[in-house]
């Protein structure tokens, strides 16, 4: 499968971005998706996470209450719905893909990546 992240730039502290990640290939409902974020000079890590299903949802702790991961199967499509942003939020946001039935929240488990989105929230 490949991804394509798009929906990033440059906001105020306070506002909302909408990540959006399309997927190539077949199956597309089978993986479990995630999002990523890396700061300069930090792990990546892991944002949320959706279940093949859309039933199964994680959230870190960091974001919850503002972030919410969705996606829809028929569109192919993974998204990240970032409201009241943070300085903090500012990094390059990926999304990433598990074959597989679970949701797992490690980066280790994800096999295929897009390219990145920059989000960079100004104070």
């Amino acid at each position: 499968v490949q991804l394509q992240a798009s929906g990033g730039g440059l906001v105020q502290a306070g506002g909302s971005l909408r990540l959006s990640c399309e997927a190539s290939g077949r199956s597309f409902s089978r993986y479990a998706m995630a999002w990523f974020r890396q700061a300069p000079g930090k792990e990546r890590d892991i944002v949320g996470a959706i279940s093949w299903s859309g039933y199964g949802i994680y959230v870190s702790d960091s974001v919850k209450g503002r972030f919410t991961v969705s996606r829809d199967n028929a569109k192919l499509a993974v998204y990240l719905q970032m409201n009241s942003l943070k300085p903090e939020d500012t990094a390059i946001y990926y999304c990433a893909a598990a074959n597989d039935y679970a949701l797992p929240i490690t980066r280790v488990h994800y096999s295929y990546w897009g390219q990145g989105t920059l989000v960079t929230v100004s104070s």
